[in-house]
């Protein structure tokens, strides 16, 4: 029974997955070109980058788009029964595309604000600052969704479901990344 609550919670949080994979890859990937503008558009904050060139709007705006991409398909999928079993709230009868989009815009601000804090702390892109690296965006994620889990869910997100995800998310990160590190995906394994 814990194995299906597990795989519920990776359900729940596959949105802002796509999310944080979107914004990152968008570059490798040549998309929206045109959007691949720093979003602190190069200015400093007491003499260091806000956020530094690496956070755009491309990387911003396509894992927004992907995430809710990824939401719309979990409501499609919600008919199969096994889905059904492991959501923990009514995709079908749900506002779907505040959902998609809250959990999505979420992981971006939650991926800003600590690259914002990161910068302040003087540390640099690509550097490790651990946990903060690998649970920035369930913390935005989170943050966002708690502003509307009333009126978007039948039953609200308890705390263990989100600390399942920010533990799950913790070790899946850590994979992931080593993962496009060894296959020559990305510079750095965090």
């Amino acid at each position: 029974m814990f194995s299906l609550f597990v795989i519920g919670c990776f359900y729940f949080f596959l949105p802002a997955y796509f999310t944080n994979m979107a914004s990152s890859l968008s570059k490798k990937i040549g998309v929206l070109k045109m959007l691949g503008v720093p979003i602190d558009f190069g200015k400093k904050f007491k003499g260091r980058p806000i956020l530094g060139d690496h956070k755009t709007w491309r990387g911003a705006i396509s894992g927004i788009i992907v995430g809710m991409l990824m939401a719309f398909t979990q409501s499609y999928l919600y008919r199969i029964s096994f889905i059904e079993e492991i959501s923990f709230f009514d995709y079908g009868n749900s506002n779907i595309f505040l959902f998609g989009f809250l959990i999505s815009s979420g992981a971006v601000f939650g991926d800003i604000l600590f690259a914002f804090l990161k910068r302040r702390r003087n540390i640099n892109p690509g550097d490790p600052w651990i946990p903060f690296d690998q649970i920035n965006y369930v913390i935005g994620a989170f943050l966002f969704l708690a502003l509307f889990m009333n009126s978007l869910f039948d039953k609200i997100i308890s705390l263990d479901i989100w600390l399942v995800v920010l533990i799950l998310t913790f070790f899946l990160h850590i994979l992931a990344n080593h993962s496009g590190y060894w296959l020559g995906l990305q510079k750095n394994r965090w």
